[in-house]
């Protein structure tokens, strides 16, 4: 995004624009992430999803070794999904209170550090529990999903601060967190492939509506990004960029929380 210094005049219209709407917005989007949360917590079956490490075992008659999976933990599914909406209830009503001005002035330069540090967490939470749900159960795959998830959102921030001060847009953290966030997708996929072929074709549908929707949602994070840059239409203005963050952060969890909860929290699968 070509970035130019704003005039008073404009910088005074988008901190009143900040002013009398993102403080409300970030409120209300506490309140709603939370009780999703709350509702998740005081809802769910206690569901516990395992966990597992992959270690050296050892044959003795053909003093052979290979690859054993052995229990590691078994995590409490509704406390994952749960997880990732007081995350975000935390990070909202943090930034509605003690550090609302601090905030704004990001705003007013082009950025939003606090979204890639809760995005960094709670996203990659959110793709911990979508692999799980898909059969990934190893706790090496899932700290490595974790944290590529983290990398690409740490990427946004890295695009932002990179770009606040420069006449053309340096795309190259952008696309290192393309390439880093379209990993996890593609070792969800292989065992999507692996799990269904095992199964003779049966695998929970809910699971496959999952996957697709909130593939969907990380992409338009992405597009939203790029059309901030390219100053498309509306997403000349960065605030209507960071509302349509703020939307599809809300949206994205809420559609993925209640899938699980619908697909296995309430019932068996």
């Amino acid at each position: 995004m070509a970035t130019t210094t704003p005039t008073a005049g404009e910088t005074s219209n988008q901190r009143s624009s900040g002013d009398t709407r993102l403080r409300s917005w970030n409120a209300v989007m506490a309140v709603l992430h939370f009780l999703q949360a709350l509702g998740m917590v005081l809802l769910a079956e206690g569901v516990l999803w395992p966990v597992t490490r992959t270690r050296y075992g050892f044959n003795p008659e053909t003093e052979s070794i290979f690859p054993e999976t052995v229990s590691f933990i078994d995590a409490n599914l509704p406390l994952l999904v749960a997880g990732f909406l007081f995350i975000s209830a935390l990070a909202h009503a943090i930034i509605a209170t003690n550090r609302y001005e601090a905030y704004i002035a990001y705003l007013d330069r082009g950025m939003n550090p606090y979204r890639w540090y809760e995005y960094s967490v709670s996203a990659s939470l959110m793709i911990v529990v979508i692999g799980m749900l898909a059969g990934v159960w190893d706790l090496g795959t899932l700290v490595a999903l974790f944290g590529l998830v983290a990398v690409m959102n740490l990427c946004g921030l890295l695009m932002e601060q990179r770009n606040e001060l420069t006449d053309e847009t340096d795309w190259t953290p952008f696309w290192v967190g393309v390439l880093a966030g379209i990993v996890p997708w593609i070792v969800i996929a292989i065992t999507f492939i692996g799990s269904v072929t095992a199964s003779a074709g049966e695998f929970p549908q809910f699971v496959i509506y999952i996957y697709i929707s909130i593939f969907v949602f990380f992409n338009l994070f992405t597009l939203n990004m790029a059309l901030q840059y390219l100053e498309v239409s509306r997403w000349k203005n960065y605030l209507f960029g960071e509302r349509m963050y703020i939307v599809l952060s809300l949206v994205a969890k809420s559609v993925l929380a209640w899938q699980v909860y619908f697909g296995t929290l309430n019932s068996p699968i």
